[in-house]
């Protein structure tokens, strides 16, 4: 049951910071409130005031910059990511990623934005977005700051936004065209117990790729796995099919899985070997013009 509160609509950053300064930590800030809403109802938070940040002019804004970044908004929802002509060309992975988070009704209302800051442990855009070397823009009357993905989601549901700060959006670097990647994600529950994003990046001039592999929802956070990618630096793809065994095992000891109701840390380990291969060798045969076979039970692959 939700306890009584106030619900703010400003249209501005400076209003939001004025109701922020004004109600403290009995404030909340949501945009579609998907998450928000669930913990309010189990009594988890309890906060008096709610600040809507969706009529704030350019926060649902996803746009292309000259330098072929792509900029979203932090109330831009799901389902424009899944349906954006922007995001289909760019990096299309992220569209077919989109469409598979939670169900219909979610996606219209979840936003980006609002996927991050609650830092989620089980999020697909999170895991595959630190792929992309995305960036997260904060704002405060302070100043504005720009920090990397990695850095702000700090732990599970705990990222480096001071309280003062709004999310305002974030801002990735598309792959360039050429690449071959793959997210595969599996679990039984509403949230997956593991995703795996792979992308395998041409290196100009030469037959060879260059690996981009980051493991989610089997730890506290995201993790990118840096000292798996300069394993696999400058490959030729069919070299990487071939390494496919050692690298998944190599990947399943750099994780950091912690004990949950979607398994045993150990159990994730195992997991996570088993779908790095999976998702190497469903990049490979991208990459090699045949689209991967993913009949396999409680997976998507997209």
């Amino acid at each position: 049951m939700l306890r009584p509160f106030a619900l703010h609509r400003p249209s501005s950053l400076g209003e939001i910071a004025d109701l922020l300064d004004a109600h403290g930590d009995e404030a909340a800030l949501y945009a579609g409130g998907t998450e928000l809403l669930l913990l309010m109802k189990e009594g988890l938070l309890r906060p008096r005031h709610l600040i809507d940040v969706k009529r704030v002019a350019g926060l649902d804004a996803l746009t292309a910059g000259a330098d072929g970044t792509l900029t979203i908004g932090a109330a831009v929802p799901h389902r424009a990511i899944e349906t954006s002509p922007i995001v289909r060309e760019r990096v299309p992975l992220l569209g077919r990623v989109a469409r598979h988070v939670a169900n219909a009704r979610v996606r219209a209302v979840g936003t980006v934005g609002g996927n991050l800051a609650f830092a989620d442990p089980h999020s697909d855009l999170a895991t595959v977005l630190l792929t992309l070397d995305t960036t997260v823009q904060l704002w405060s009357r302070r100043g504005e700051r720009v920090l990397p993905l990695a850095d702000f989601i700090r732990d599970a549901y705990e990222t480096a936004r001071a309280e003062d700060e709004v999310l305002t959006a974030v801002r990735l670097h598309p792959w360039p065209a050429g690449t071959a990647a793959a997210y595969v994600k599996f679990g039984i529950y509403e949230r997956p117990t593991l995703g795996v994003a792979v992308a395998l990046v041409p290196v100009a001039g030469r037959d060879s790729v260059s690996l981009r592999l980051a493991i989610g929802c089997v730890g506290p956070r995201p993790q990118r796995l840096a000292a798996i990618e300069r394993q696999a630096e400058e490959q030729a793809p069919g070299r990487l099919a071939a390494r496919a065994d050692e690298l998944a095992a190599d990947a399943a000891r750099a994780v950091e899985p912690v004990d949950d109701r979607h398994g045993s840390a150990e159990y994730k380990r195992e997991m996570t070997r088993v779908f790095v291969r999976r998702a190497l060798q469903a990049a490979v045969g991208r990459a090699e013009g045949r689209e991967p076979d993913a009949r396999y039970a409680y997976t998507v692959l997209v």
